[in-house]
């Protein structure tokens, strides 16, 4: 399966429980950190709900 960089660019301080969790799910939690991860739609729903806080990067 295709890989998929994702970049942190928002900060998690002040934001719903909910959505520290979802980054921290997905590997981030500072600033400007990048994380590869598998593309899948489990992946790609969680990047929808925090289209604030990360970016991909091709």
């Amino acid at each position: 399966m295709a890989k998929i960089k994702i970049k942190q660019i928002g900060s998690p301080i002040r934001r719903p429980e909910s959505q520290k969790k979802i980054l921290t799910g997905l590997g981030l939690g500072k600033m400007n950190r990048v994380v590869e991860l598998e593309d899948t739609p489990e992946v790609r729903g969680a990047i929808a709900k925090l289209p604030h806080m990360v970016e991909v990067i091709d």
